[in-house]
């Protein structure tokens, strides 16, 4: 059973790390998201810390980087998650470059060991040759957050926009996982806007089987553009699966071939000759991978060792990373229905 419930997310942008400046975009970005949060003074300050280091590691190391911050929501806790991504030239021992008070270069927190510190949970993925993915969480001082969620995913705006008309969201049914994810028609706010009541409209009903969820978003929404919209319910052995437009849905097992799950024709909230739902089995340590149009689907989960083990946000931030090569909005996300040993 999945007892960890995920998080709500609101995005505040990516900082694209093209020069030294960057780091002090990252450093307020995340500072002020902090005190938004009514983090204490010295907590919102290891905040925009944490996000000044993660942003001069790419520009100092990295061939090309940014890195997304945005705020989490549990329950009636808020923290701050922040993402970073580049495209090489990858750590060759990601966990001693890791190492508290180990730096290359000097960087603010005295290297990328301050992340940890003063993170409540951190994480990296790294392939030498093709890049690295580092991920923090931070949650207000002397709060108790138990466990991470078997669900993240990553969003990204087509360049030039600052909305991304690409939504995840991922809510408890009792044991049940049920994943979203949501692509609003064209770009901008007005895309936002149609997956955002995608989004909330699937929070808000108590609804659990993946045909009937679409079906109640294809009433919802039709005061919006429309979206393309998928569903995936993961129990125990079996994911169930519903979608209309081009959104794809995958389940992925490590060192082996993925397996596509069909979604029908249609605009949510416009178009529909008819939703069907499929139930497919849900192999162990398998990984269930949501993506929009503008995530290539030439990705191999075998083209990385030992990816799917890792936390989900940083399995949805590489893919997003090489995947999300595409002129579009973005979005990955990716869950499992058990926790490796």
């Amino acid at each position: 059973m999945i007892a960890v419930a995920p998080p709500a997310v609101e995005e505040l942008g990516w900082v694209a790390v093209d020069d030294s400046g960057a780091a002090g975009i990252a450093r307020r970005l995340a500072g002020d998201g902090a005190r938004r949060l009514g983090f204490t003074e010295q907590r919102a300050g290891e905040v925009a810390i944490v996000a000044a280091e993660l942003a001069s590691n790419l520009h100092r190391h990295a061939d090309a980087g940014a890195l997304s911050v945005r705020i989490l929501r549990r329950g009636n806790i808020g923290g701050i998650e922040l993402v970073a991504v580049d495209t090489g030239p990858g750590m060759a021992d990601l966990p001693f470059s890791a190492a508290d008070g180990h730096s290359t270069a000097g960087t603010l927190g005295i290297g990328l060991g301050a992340v940890r510190r003063l993170s409540d949970s951190s994480g990296g993925f790294s392939v030498p040759g093709r890049g690295t993915v580092l991920a923090a969480r931070l949650w207000p001082a002397g709060a108790v957050v138990a466990g991470e969620p078997p669900v993240a995913g990553l969003s990204r705006p087509i360049t030039g926009e600052k909305v991304c008309g690409d939504r995840y969201a991922a809510r408890l049914h009792g044991g049940a996982l049920l994943v979203l994810v949501a692509d609003g028609l064209g770009h901008g706010a007005l895309a936002g806007t149609a997956a955002a009541a995608v989004v909330d409209a699937f929070h808000a009903t108590a609804l659990d089987a993946p045909g009937a969820i679409l079906e109640h978003l294809h009433r919802i929404v039709s005061h919006t553009r429309g979206a393309a919209a998928s569903v995936a319910r993961l129990e125990g052995g079996t994911v169930r699966f519903a979608g209309l437009g081009n959104v794809a849905g995958s389940i992925a097992v490590p060192g082996g071939e993925r397996r596509g799950m069909v979604a029908m024709p249609g605009i949510v909230g416009h178009q529909s000759r008819g939703v069907r739902e499929f139930a497919y089995e849900l192999p162990p340590e398998a990984v269930v991978v949501l993506h929009s149009d503008g995530v290539s689907d030439r990705w191999r989960l075998s083209d990385y060792p030992g990816l799917s083990r890792q936390d989900p946000l940083l399995v949805a931030a590489t893919l997003l990373r090489d995947a999300g090569v595409r002129r579009d909005d973005a979005c990955v996300a990716v869950a499992r229905a058990s926790v490796p040993g």
